[in-house]
This record gives C-alpha cells, sequence and structure tokens, in this order.
C-alpha cells in the first residue's frame, strides 16, 4: 500500500510539473497599425473612423519655455510690433497679447466668413507703417449668393475694433479644401500671398487661373511692372497648398507646401518658375519643374505651414507632424523638435527667442487644457 501510495504521488509531481513547463506565454498584443497618412495637412480630410486625433503630451515644459497667452480658439498667424503680438483666429477675431495679457479684438468684414474646412480668416500681416497708419492686410475665405471666393484685403485698427478698408483683390478661386493663405511682405517691399489650388489639381499649371500659386503685388493692390508674366499677379505655380513663405538675409526666399499622401515640400522659390503640382511631386523630377529642396517623402508627413529663419536655418511649423522642423540650408539636415506640444500652425524668431502657437482645437487635434496658446522659448534650448 504504501508502495502504490508513493508511486502515485510522484505520478502526480511529474503531471503538474509539466504542465507548469509548458503552460503557453501570454498572448503578445500586435503592434497598432499607423495612422493612414492622408490628404495634407490632414485638416484637408476629415478624419478616418477609428483614426486617432494629433494630441498634445503631458511632458513638463522645457525650464526656458514660457506661455504668453492661451485660450486661443484655431489661431492661424502670428505678427509683433514691440512687445504686442497680434494673433489671428480662424473665426475671425485677433488676439492681442501685451505683457502676458489678452485682449479679443473683433474684426468687422464685409462678407461672411466660409465655415468650410481649413477655410476661415487666416493669413494677416501689419503694414511696414503700421505705427502711424493703423493699417494691416488679411487674407480670408468668405461666401456669397455667388459662391465661395478667398479675397485679399486691408484692415484699420480704431480702439480694439479692426474694420476691412478696402479689397485688393477679390473672387479667388475656392473649395473645400487648399485655401493656401499665408500672407507676407518681403524685403522688396511687396505682398506675398499663397493660394491653394481650391481641390482643383489641374488649376494650379494654368497661369491664367490665381489657384495653385504665390502672388506678388504692391501694397496699393496692383500689379509689380516686373512680375515675371505680363499684367498678371502670377510670381511662380504649380502650388497644391502652399501656406509658409520667408526670405533669408540675402532675399532668398522659401514657401513651405502640402503634399499629397505625404511628399510635403520646402521650396526655393523663383519668379515665373513652375514647382510641379500636379505632374511631379516629391523626389520626382521632370525638365523645366522645379523639385523641391526638402521633402519629407512617401513615408512620412509634416503637414508644413509657417516659416521662420535664423543662422541659415528653416524654423517650419508642422501640423500632422506635430513639431518644428528645423533645416539646416549648409548640410541639409532635418531636426525634429518641441514635439511634445501637438499641432503647430505658425513660428516667429526674434532675436534669440522662437515663438510658436499650437493649433489643437482646429477640430483635427485633441486640446489639451488652456489650448491654443502661444509660446516662447530660448532658441539654444532647441540645439
Amino acid at each position: 500500500m504504501k508502495k502504490f501510495f508513493f508511486v502515485f504521488l510522484l505520478f502526480l509531481m511529474l503531471i503538474v510539473g509539466c504542465t507548469t513547463d509548458n503552460q503557453p506565454m501570454e498572448e503578445v498584443p500586435e503592434t497598432l497599425t499607423e495612422e493612414p497618412i492622408g490628404e495634407q495637412e490632414v485638416d484637408e480630410k476629415e478624419p478616418e473612423e477609428n483614426e486617432e486625433n494629433d494630441t498634445a503630451s503631458e511632458e513638463p515644459l522645457p525650464d526656458e519655455l514660457t506661455v504668453l497667452a492661451e485660450n486661443l480658439n484655431a489661431p492661424w498667424s502670428i505678427e509683433k510690433i514691440e512687445n504686442t503680438f497680434y494673433i489671428t483666429e480662424r473665426p475671425g477675431v485677433i488676439v492681442k497679447v501685451e505683457d502676458e495679457e489678452e485682449t479679443r479684438q473683433e474684426v468687422e468684414l464685409s462678407n461672411d466668413l466660409a465655415t468650410a474646412e481649413e477655410a476661415g480668416f487666416m493669413g494677416f500681416v501689419l503694414a511696414p507703417d503700421f505705427e502711424k497708419t493703423k493699417q494691416a492686410y488679411a487674407y480670408y475665405t468668405y461666401t456669397n449668393e455667388n459662391g465661395q471666393f478667398n479675397k485679399i484685403v486691408t484692415l484699420t485698427l480704431e480702439g480694439d475694433q479692426w474694420t476691412e478698408a478696402s479689397v485688393l483683390f477679390d473672387q479667388i478661386p475656392s473649395g473645400p479644401y487648399h485655401h493656401g493663405g499665408r500672407i507676407k511682405i518681403g524685403p522688396d517691399n511687396k505682398l506675398y500671398v499663397t493660394i491653394g489650388d481650391a481641390l482643383n489639381e489641374n488649376l494650379a499649371q494654368q497661369v491664367d487661373s490665381l489657384a495653385g500659386k504665390i502672388l506678388r503685388m504692391n501694397l496699393d493692390g496692383s500689379i509689380p511692372e516686373d512680375n515675371p508674366f505680363e499684367n498678371s499677379y502670377v510670381y511662380s505655380y504649380g502650388h497644391r497648398n502652399a501656406q509658409g513663405l520667408v526670405w533669408l538675409p540675402d532675399d532668398t526666399m522659401y514657401a513651405s507646401e502640402h503634399g499629397n499622401q505625404a511628399n510635403d515640400e520646402i521650396n526655393l522659390i523663383k519668379a515665373g518658375e513652375n514647382y510641379g503640382w500636379p505632374l511631379i511631386e516629391g523626389t520626382q523630377e521632370q525638365k523645366e519643374l522645379i523639385s523641391p529642396e526638402f521633402t519629407s517623402g512617401s513615408d512620412q508627413t509634416w503637414a508644413p505651414s509657417g516659416m521662420t529663419q535664423s543662422e541659415n536655418k528653416l524654423y517650419v511649423a508642422g501640423l500632422r507632424g506635430n513639431a518644428v522642423f528645423v533645416f539646416d540650408l549648409a548640410t541639409g539636415e532635418v531636426q525634429e523638435t518641441l514635439t511634445d506640444f501637438g499641432r503647430i500652425r505658425d513660428v516667429y524668431i526674434e532675436e534669440d527667442h522662437l515663438y510658436f502657437i499650437t493649433n489643437n482645437t482646429d477640430g483635427r487635434g485633441n486640446p489639451e487644457e488652456a489650448d491654443d496658446k502661444l509660446y516662447r522659448i530660448s532658441l539654444a534650448e532647441l540645439e
């Protein structure tokens, strides 16, 4: 009996040991698929079902980073004079930020702002003599009984009220997406404006259409005599949806442009040149068409927006890229920085500081508490 019990006990121990040693490992979950790269900036399409929205990280702020303004509503552009910022918001407000205090200034326009994706009150630049004239230039998308259009206007500030004073150019093509919208004054004291292809890509190759172009005009709205095409505002063409402009100290001009299914571009802009859309994109080349200086390639998207420059480097706001991208013109290197804040719409450099605005409230991001914000950080912190 004892022998039987001993054999039985040994048998049980063997069974338990085998079961434990051969127990299957815990199942490893499959890697999550990356979000599909869609039409740029990706506020250019509705998010696909189950597609994650862009989100800002909850990482602690760098020591040298300061919040100058918060609770901004889909901000689009940064202008600064002396110690005062003017931030445009797409719903049609200009936020004045002075000594970290915010004043919301209403904008009286002659047309109703469009509510289409990416549309609204966008580009904005102060006149060179703003302190005397209180005048600025702006770009917005509107609707009327004839449809939807973009227009370039002057604004005048009185107290805390901006009013549309004159129209420099009207009925610029507009569509469901691709409104362009960046407006800047170049070193030649001319007004430059980026116009999207209005989701009609063939217009970008038609020089007699303003869609898919960068325009150049005198500050009074007239056509400069030295423009590359006779009696035309068109300065360059073949653009899909450029949203950033900047000049180096030697007057070299660059533009940022949203690609189709990635292939975002940073282009060196020259008068009269054809930048290829929709005939080429990204790294593709074709005779008499200009390929970009930098491209994200087909497997990455930046959705580049506002631009600034310092020390032979371009600083570009990335919407879908959730970063500020630094393009070193000397080495060709590209650096991602400020990756913890979600979507970034515009950037501005003065002396040794970079200013940037997030864009998490534009319907494509996932806003954190008090978004969107205007930040300041030392350039030294980004090195």
